[in-house]
């Protein structure tokens, strides 16, 4: 009992210490939209264990049940580090008791000692619709489950544009819109249009989107936002949006005859796609006004600009800052540099650009801050004149410059003087150095002259650095395409390795020879020969006959002598086999005639 108790203890304490570092979080959460007469539950949460819990008057809804209190808590020790947490939650179920839009106002709860106060939540009540089908059947009853039974007023796409008149580089919000009445698994865009006319950027929806609903034509509708996009006009006119294809995967109850009492049990399901297009829409652009001032760039929207100064008074050789802050919606991305005149005498580095930028429904929106940093190398007073900013204001419909104050300078003189020498500019530059200090002098004395080389270029060493090359070019090339054309050519392929391909079978013919092995060595020969005939005649050993080799050499303008040798080889080698009495000698003397009729077949072949 006593270490029961002091677990407890410790359980508790550590509970106390990550509470006392965690901050209180009390939220109430409810649907956005609501159907009439659908009972939809009211959540109030709490990350700690209060008491007194005191909820608003609900006006337009009947609380049908709650509050339901449930607590969940966790505790972990990581390294020796205990943390834990504690989740608390009470629940209304609630029913609309009239079409509007309501607000619940905030709730309040104490937690030690300390009174905290929920959210307000506002819901959308919609009207019935008792023609709604069960989402759970998919919307109907199917045998067959044909997505061509789902009518276009079951599920559809719209597509709306949050202005339809607007000047160029107005920024526009297009939406596609899924309504649905049946239940859809999952609905991914399957041909967007190009957007032609239109520079766009994407907008990143939420990974879980939100589904609510929207009554539209007496039915209440399951709307999700699928894809929304933002558009800048690139120019003036009626700019049509094309259409766009999504493909839409529909959960069908499959409906079947009943065999027995479990078929009211189990239901089966089945999942089709149907094609569904998103209609197109016409917007009308209008051309920016004629009077555009000198500084405009073609950005749009509404916008502000401050800037400032790091010090007006300075030494020579030191550096200055002049930052300006471009911030407000629109086009932020053809927002350029301000450009400001440096008095002469100043060395001005390239402006360093830093775009804190965030895409929203009406637009980006953001700030775009520019830091010029220069360095004054004399001294004296300057004026630093200011730099102009100009968009076209969409509020108020005409041209706007905004511009950055003018400074005045006061340099004085630097610890290591002036130096009369004044630098450009320079690009990317690191290091900062005083140019009185850094000045190496040219060397005047011990100048040894030489003849300055003839340029290369014209030259015939020139020019036939380029033709050599593609002299051997061609020539590489024509032989590897003669090459590859006689690789083509399977027959021409073995009619040339015929000879290579016969004395590697005689020399497999000489080991039986030398082996004794007589059987092995008619049959090594025997192979050898018709192999090397089918490769030179280019017809398939399966075909070869002695008639037909004889035909097909003597055809070829083969000496006779030569064929007759060829036959006698060919006898001699299927009756030798079975001959009892043939030799080493017999053997050697086939051997050698072998070699010298294929030897006299090439050299013919060669000469022709």
């Amino acid at each position: 009992m006593k270490q029961r108790l002091i677990l407890i203890s410790f359980l508790i304490l550590s509970t106390w210490l990550v509470k006392a570092d965690e901050p209180i979080r009390f939220t109430a959460s409810a649907p956005s939209t609501v159907i009439m007469n659908d009972p939809f539950q009211l959540v109030y949460s709490v990350n700690a264990t209060g008491r007194d819990l005191r909820t608003p008057e609900i006006n337009g809804f009947d609380v049908l049940a709650g509050p339901f209190e449930s607590h969940s808590s966790s505790m972990q020790i990581i390294n020796g580090k205990s943390s834990s947490s504690v989740s608390v939650s009470y629940t209304y179920t609630l029913q609309a008791e009239k079409t509007g839009t309501f607000t619940i106002p905030s709730a309040s709860i104490t937690i030690s000692g300390q009174k905290y106060t929920s959210n307000g939540v506002s819901i959308k009540v919609l009207p019935a619709d008792a023609t709604v089908p069960s989402k759970s059947k998919g919307g109907q009853s199917s045998s067959g489950s044909d997505a061509q039974s789902i009518s276009s007023d079951n599920v559809f796409i719209r597509t709306t544009a949050s202005n339809s008149n607007v000047y160029e580089q107005e920024a526009i919000l297009v939406t596609y819109k899924l309504y649905t009445l049946v239940d859809v698994v999952q609905c991914a865009n399957k041909k967007m249009p190009d957007f032609n006319g239109f520079m766009k950027q994407d907008i990143e929806l939420a990974q879980n989107k939100q589904f609510s609903y929207e009554n539209s034509n007496g039915k209440n509708y399951g709307t999700v936002v699928l894809y929304q996009v933002l558009l800048y006009p690139q120019r003036s006119g009626v700019i049509e949006i094309e259409k766009a294809n999504f493909e839409a995967s529909i959960r069908i109850q499959n409906r079947t005859a009943v065999r027995s009492i479990f078929d009211d049990f189990f239901d089966s399901y089945t999942n089709v796609s149907k094609n569904i297009i998103a209609p197109g829409v016409k917007i009308n652009v209008n051309p920016l006004p004629t009077n555009k001032p000198a500084s405009f760039n073609g950005t749009v929207g509404h916008f502000t600009l401050n800037s400032s100064i790091t010090t007006q008074e300075v030494k020579a050789n030191d550096a200055v800052t002049i930052k300006v802050n471009i911030a407000g919606t629109g086009n932020m991305k053809l927002i350029k540099n301000p450009e400001i005149k440096f008095p002469d005498g100043f060395e001005v580095y390239d402006p360093k650009v830093s775009n804190n930028f965030k895409t929203t429904n009406s637009g980006i929106s953001g700030t775009k801050s520019i830091e010029y940093l220069f360095i004054p190398r004399h001294s004296g007073e300057f004026e630093i004149p200011s730099g102009e900013f100009a968009y076209f204001d969409i509020q108020d419909k005409r041209y706007k410059t905004l511009k950055t104050p003018s400074y005045k300078i006061k340099v004085l003189k630097g610890e290591g003087g002036e130096n009369p020498t004044v630098v450009g500019n320079y690009i990317d530059k690191e290091d900062l150095k005083q140019l009185g200090k850094d000045i190496r002098y040219i060397q005047t004395d011990n100048i040894e002259l030489s003849k300055e080389e003839e340029p290369l270029f014209g030259t015939l060493n020139f020019w036939l650095l380029y033709l050599i090359p593609l002299l051997i070019s061609f020539i590489l090339f024509g032989f590897f395409r003669k090459h590859v054309k006689e690789n083509a050519d399977l027959n021409l392929v073995r009619n040339k390795k015929a000879n290579k391909v016969a004395r590697k079978r005689l020399k497999l013919a000489q080991k039986f020879l030398n082996e004794g092995n007589k059987d092995k060595f008619y049959e090594e020969v025997l192979k050898a020969v018709w192999a090397y005939l089918s490769d030179k005649l280019s017809i398939s050993v399966s075909e070869l006959t002695k008639d037909k080799v004889e035909w097909e050499l003597g055809s070829r303008n083969v000496d006779m002598a030569v064929i007759t040798e060829f036959i006698k080889i060919l006898n001699t080698c299927e009756f030798a086999r079975y001959a009892p009495n043939s030799g080493q000698q017999e053997m050697g003397n086939l051997y050698n005639e072998t070699i010298e009729a294929i030897s006299q077949l090439e050299e013919l072949i060669r000469k022709s």
